[in-house]
């Protein structure tokens, strides 16, 4: 097949879990002979970069902006497909791209989108922007083939809202097994001695709260260790600055920290928590848990789905007294601590990016063999049937 993607900024992965899902499904669908076209937008991709990992990349313009950049884009994206790449199959990202989805499909071109986790909870969105995505996750079902998302319980969450049960796939992971210590050394860390927070610096995955948990355990707790936030946020200046205002001494901010780094940090960390309350499967915890760390999630519901029992849970609802209180528990707790790391590791056999990989393929096929059979929407998914577990994807 010939695939485009589109709605993301681009690869290769330097920014959130919709980048690495593209990059990790375009490796492995050049791997199995299919033709991959993925759209990069200018201020993230290197203009000059017209291949990676196999994928041909095709640059189109945006507007950089908060609430412009990613619709500007898709939607110069989804013209050049319909007008100049014409490709078998058009798989979107982001349920606020859910309009554009028109474009390629009134074209006959089958399309598929991924609405994530459910764009309008999340806080950073005025009420305006809120409705434009509910109005865009409601009729995602309507005007694209298909529409999926990546947990069951976002699904069951849609369903609920929305009156139709979607598809579900999630999204996988793979530790590439670095053994060094670089990324540690440059940051003063030691292997053990920190605990870390990977996300994007924005109010509902809870930077905030995390420094301000950590600020109420007594330094005899932490025995030394620090807290390292890794990440930033590009319309997020002042929250970040007050983040960076609200932290203690033993708060590190390193910013962006991408690749071998990245896994150097989760591998070697006491803990890795992630109090993020909006969401399907975040693939910080899939990544933390495959590098082998131990996870205190927000028992927000899919991120107690993607644990699956192998993670600690606070409170989200009580905010940060629930958290430093389970986070002091933790750090008191090393034996436990090292139990969590087993299970994660077992745990994270479950998402296997190969065979995530198979769901999207067999389901990109079908869109296409359905729509040139003229019987797509009866036939393809049925949206009345329970989503599919997490058994099936067990390698």
């Amino acid at each position: 097949m010939k695939i485009a993607i589109l709605g993301t900024r681009g690869i290769p992965a330097a920014y959130s879990g919709f980048e690495t899902a593209a990059e990790h499904l375009a490796e492995r669908l050049v791997q199995r002979g299919h033709e991959v076209h993925v759209y990069c937008r200018p201020h993230v991709v290197d203009a000059d970069l017209k291949e990676h990992l196999g994928a041909r990349l095709i640059h189109l313009p945006t507007i950089r902006n908060k609430y412009l950049d990613t619709f500007v884009h898709t939607y110069l994206s989804a013209e050049h497909c319909v007008r100049r790449l014409r490709p078998d199959v058009a798989l979107f990202f982001i349920a606020g791209n859910s309009p554009l989805t028109r474009l390629t499909r009134k074209a006959g071109l089958p399309t598929v989108i991924n609405v994530d986790g459910l764009d309008s909870d999340r806080s950073k969105w005025p009420a305006a922007a809120k409705a434009y995505l509910r109005f865009a996750e409601r009729h995602a079902p309507r005007w694209a083939d298909v529409a999926l998302t990546d947990s069951d319980a976002v699904a069951e969450i849609f369903a609920q809202r929305y009156g139709q049960r979607i598809d579900v796939i999630p999204y996988g992971v793979q530790d590439p097994d670095y053994g060094t210590t670089d990324a540690l050394q440059a940051l003063g860390l030691e292997p053990r001695e920190y605990v870390l927070f990977v996300g994007r610096l924005e109010p509902e995955n809870n930077p905030h709260m995390l420094v301000d948990a950590f600020s109420r355990i007594p330094y005899e707790a932490t025995k030394g260790k620090k807290l390292v936030i890794v990440g930033g946020a590009p319309y997020a200046h002042e929250f970040i600055r007050n983040v960076r205002r609200g932290a203690d001494p033993r708060v590190v901010f390193p910013g962006y920290v991408f690749g071998r780094g990245y896994w150097e940090l989760q591998k070697h960390s006491y803990l890795s928590v992630v109090p993020t309350e909006v969401g399907g499967t975040h693939p910080v915890i899939l990544e933390a848990m495959a590098a082998g760390a131990a996870v205190l999630v927000n028992d927000h519901a899919p991120n107690v789905e993607t644990i699956g029992g192998a993670g600690a849970t606070f409170s989200g609802s009580e905010g940060a007294p629930a958290l430093a209180r389970e986070l002091e528990a933790l750090l008191r707790d090393p034996e436990r601590v090292a139990g969590l790391r087993d299970a994660a590791l077992e745990r994270a056999k479950a998402y296997s990016w190969d065979v995530v990989t198979d769901r999207y393929e067999a389901l990109l096929q079908r869109v296409v063999e359905g729509r040139g059979a003229g019987r797509l929407d009866a036939s393809l998914v049925d949206h009345d049937a329970p989503a599919p577990s997490l058994a099936g994807l067990v390698p």
